[in-house]
């Protein structure tokens, strides 16, 4: 069975649980977990953004390729993650000939919030560890928002 977080089922624990454990164990702090939720929507909106003004195929290929690996993890967060792609796509539409300038912006102070919250964690982000944690924090966002519901991915 699993750690603080009881991300795991008691049978066996899944490769998406061991995943938010881990990532799970570098954000414990409530201020710290506040930032994160915060911050890791407006990094991926602002981090596709960009992607977008250089080229939209760029934007498509990372979030086809990013489906890809949560449709690996969980079906449930794979939907999830589709929804909330195709809601960026829309800011990232309205924004128009402004998406560049707003999402470098964007992404610049949103990483400083994330820094600042590690800071008050006193860990450094789970990236560090393993790049896969960039992909991971946008579920542990979702997870917790989940737990709260009583929705099981």
């Amino acid at each position: 069975m699993s750690t603080a977080n009881s991300y795991s089922i008691p049978t066996q624990s899944r490769r998406i649980d061991q995943l938010l454990d881990r990532y799970g164990e570098s954000h414990l702090n409530p201020r710290n977990e506040l930032i994160h939720f915060v911050a890791i929507p407006l990094i991926m909106v602002s981090l596709v953004g960009m992607m977008f003004a250089l080229h939209p195929y760029a934007a498509y290929a990372f979030v086809a390729a990013s489906m890809f690996y949560y449709a690996r993890l969980s079906l449930v967060f794979f939907f999830t993650m589709l929804v909330w792609s195709l809601a960026m796509f829309g800011v990232i539409f309205v924004l128009g000939s402004k998406v560049f300038p707003v999402s470098a912006t964007v992404f610049i102070l949103a990483w400083v919030l994330q820094f600042i919250g590690h800071r008050i964690e006193g860990k450094k982000p789970s990236f560090f560890e393993d790049i896969q944690y960039l992909w991971v924090g946008p579920l542990f966002v979702v997870s917790k928002l989940f737990l709260k519901l009583g929705i099981r991915w």
